[in-house]
């Protein structure tokens, strides 16, 4: 798998996630689909990540969202792009989209494929196991307007991802109290740092935080 979980942040701090995707992407004139999380003003998004990794030499990218009714010539065209990109929002309005488009597997077989799989905040969410960090901890949480009950996502990942992590004592608390009951390991992402996956090797991108068991420790890159 190629994937790259970004938590959020602007441009400069996020340079050296893009360098990495763009190594895993390694390929001459790529086609870059961009999933926003909702069609609502995805079109300013859509602008916006073109004219980001225009800067990289990119040149083809398709604008797909998922909430509103798509062609399915487009989609077969989608799901041969050499990457894509699942954008930040609420992430219980996405995966409920994603799901009503019967999206979520095709997703997952695009990454297990060996294609470029990115995502930032709620998109980064998706590729783990279930979405349940997007409600925690109440204190900083998306709300479940849609009332989705089912969280299970992608799977691709057998940790729990966090982005926008805080390294405070209100935060520290809140997940130590959680890795004590769930067996999974927690990274917690400050905004421009992130996870690279490339194969078997997981690279950390900026400080990030891993919380099991009751401990914490910091990874460093």
């Amino acid at each position: 798998m190629k994937l790259v979980l970004y938590s959020g942040g602007d441009e400069k701090a996020n340079l050296r996630l893009d360098q990495e995707f763009i190594r895993l992407l390694n390929k001459k004139n790529p086609v870059v689909t961009f999933f926003p999380s909702s069609s609502y003003l995805s079109e300013v998004e859509f602008r916006q990540f073109v004219r980001h990794y225009s800067q990289f030499g990119i040149k083809r990218f398709i604008h797909f969202p998922v909430d509103v009714h798509f062609d399915r010539v487009l989609l077969e065209e989608v799901l041969k792009s050499d990457a894509i990109h699942l954008g930040g929002g609420n992430t219980f309005h996405f995966l409920k989209s994603l799901r009503k488009a019967k999206l979520v597997n095709a997703l997952k077989k695009f990454a297990l494929d060996g294609n470029v799989l990115t995502g930032l905040s709620a998109g980064a969410i998706m590729m783990t196991q279930d979405i349940f960090m997007a409600s925690y901890p109440e204190f900083d949480r998306d709300e479940n307007t849609v009332h989705l009950k089912n969280l299970n996502s992608m799977g691709l990942l057998d940790f729990q991802f966090f982005p926008h992590y805080r390294n405070s004592l209100r935060y520290e608390k809140a997940f130590l109290q959680l890795s004590k009951k769930d067996p999974r390991s927690i990274i917690a992402c400050p905004d421009g740092s992130g996870i690279v996956i490339d194969g078997e090797t997981t690279k950390f991108v900026g400080k990030s935080y891993l919380f099991f068991q009751g401990k914490k420790l910091i990874l460093n890159s």
